[in-house]
């Protein structure tokens, strides 16, 4: 599969991707996924635009309370902002391949941990199953203040 940077072009086709999930992922304007492009060091998609994912570094300026958590605790990694796979195209090896993209990324960088989050709150069972299959562990829990939802927070060494 191959995965490429995200470029302009893409942001129609992602916007529409990333808002079709608005139970797991929060629903995105065209200009502030425009605004995640530009500050996020890593943006990568599938070459069908099947599924994307944007990440932070340990170096960017805090992003969400969930990345200034890990900045709080962690001195070098690399947070995963926001991963997406089209229905369709979910257990086919998307999200697999992206975050296989970004580990190599990551070792390039010297940042040996990869971290997230996903929502309790209302329940994200897909993401949970498919980080604990990821080989991601458990690093604490919290409620997400900006609108009530409780998120897990998960770390993966590489």
């Amino acid at each position: 599969m191959l995965i490429r940077d995200i470029t302009a072009a893409d942001v129609p086709a992602l916007l529409t991707l990333n808002n079709a999930d608005e139970a797991a992922l929060s629903p995105l304007t065209a200009e502030a996924l425009e605004g995640l492009l530009r500050s996020a060091p890593i943006a990568r998609m599938s070459e069908g635009a099947e599924g994307f994912l944007i990440a932070f570094d340990h170096s960017s300026p805090p992003q969400s309370p969930h990345h200034s958590w890990f900045t709080a605790r962690e001195s070098y990694f690399t947070y995963i902002e926001r991963l997406a796979v089209a229905p369709a195209a979910r257990r086919q090896g998307v999200g697999r391949a992206l975050v296989a993209d970004l580990t190599a990324i990551s070792r390039a960088e010297h940042a040996p941990l990869l971290v997230c989050e996903a929502r309790l709150e209302p329940p994200n069972d897909a993401a949970m199953a498919f980080l604990q299959a990821e080989g991601f562990a458990v690093a604490g829990e919290t409620t997400d203040n900006r609108h009530g939802a409780r998120v897990r927070y998960f770390r993966k060494e590489i």
